[in-house]
């Protein structure tokens, strides 16, 4: 089987509809399909930003009811999980509803209804969605291959990919073991700053922790390893990292993730991983691969628009 993964989307239907179109997909009987059977993997976080949220799902739901494209959850569609599931203890939901958390959901929000009918019936739907896929030659997560979580996940799964009951709900529990794994394998490796060193995030939030390059073996200093705004990059202190941490490819399978707001022109990690997010949800491009069964990733595989 041949496959194009695609990155984060975003909501960004034009960006997604163009990026298909150019990979050769067409719509037959409702559902954009590959003339020659090529599947469709998509890395997550369809959703929040842009301004297509509810056309961007039904492009990849149609696509999954058709065989022609299968999708992993996202921590975009983690947190929207959260957001709208009730907390049995707390009488507030799994992820509580502050302002700043409210703020990163806005747009998806708005376009849904809050606790509409639609707002329910798509949360149910993102707890379909499985955290990982391990197709034995290639495998995709949304943020860190990490081991520990991984295999976590892979026992909480149903056959189905979706995750366990148990297992969704304790993964808001802070500090919980499947939090961890979900924090990990979602949202990317992360390490505490030295004392008194914060940065800003894309919300303006006050951080004391930066999810680092880890498949960046070169990257042996914070300020190198780091993944925060150019802006922010000289508020990261420039001395060596920590001698536990490790960075570096996880495996000599290609791994594919998005997550990480990428700027440049595309281009793979390493040899056997791939980041395709490059922003789309703002100006960036939306990015995919074309896999065709090789072992060695090269950028020449890569196609973008926008």
């Amino acid at each position: 089987m041949d496959y194009d993964i695609i990155g984060d989307v975003h909501g960004q239907d034009g960006k997604l509809t163009a990026l298909l179109a150019k990979l050769g997909y067409r719509v037959k009987d409702g559902a954009y399909r590959h003339p020659e059977g090529r599947v469709a993997l998509f890395l997550g976080d369809l959703v929040d930003r842009g301004p297509g949220q509810v056309e961007v799902i039904n492009i990849v739901r149609n696509m999954i009811e058709a065989g022609s494209g299968r999708t992993i959850m996202g921590n975009h569609e983690w947190n929207a999980i959260g957001f709208g599931t009730p907390d049995p203890d707390s009488g507030d939901c799994l992820r509580p509803r502050t302002e700043n958390k409210r703020r990163e959901h806005r747009e998806f929000l708005r376009q849904v209804g809050e606790d509409s009918p639609l707002h329910r019936e798509l949360v149910e739907w993102f707890k379909t969605l499985p955290p990982v896929l391990d197709l034995g030659d290639i495998r995709l997560c949304h943020a860190w291959w990490n081991l520990d979580g991984i295999d976590q996940i892979k026992v909480a799964m149903n056959p189905d990919g979706a995750l366990d009951e148990e297992f969704l709900m304790a993964s808001f529990r802070k500090r919980s073991a499947p939090w961890v794994a979900m924090e990990s394998v979602a949202k990317g490796y992360e390490i505490r700053l030295p004392d008194g060193v914060t940065f800003l995030d894309h919300n303006d939030v006050a951080r004391k922790e930066i999810r680092v390059r880890w498949w960046d073996e070169s990257a042996t200093a914070y300020r190198q390893a780091a993944l925060v705004p150019e802006s922010e990059r000289e508020r990261i202190p420039d001395i060596a990292l920590p001698p536990d941490v490790k960075l570096g490819a996880v495996s000599d399978v290609p791994t594919f993730v998005g997550h990480y707001w990428l700027t440049g022109t595309p281009g793979v990690q390493n040899a056997t991983t791939a980041v395709l997010d490059f922003g789309a949800a703002i100006k960036g491009p939306l990015v995919a691969y074309r896999w065709d069964g090789e072992s060695v990733l090269g950028n020449d595989k890569l196609v973008w628009v926008g």
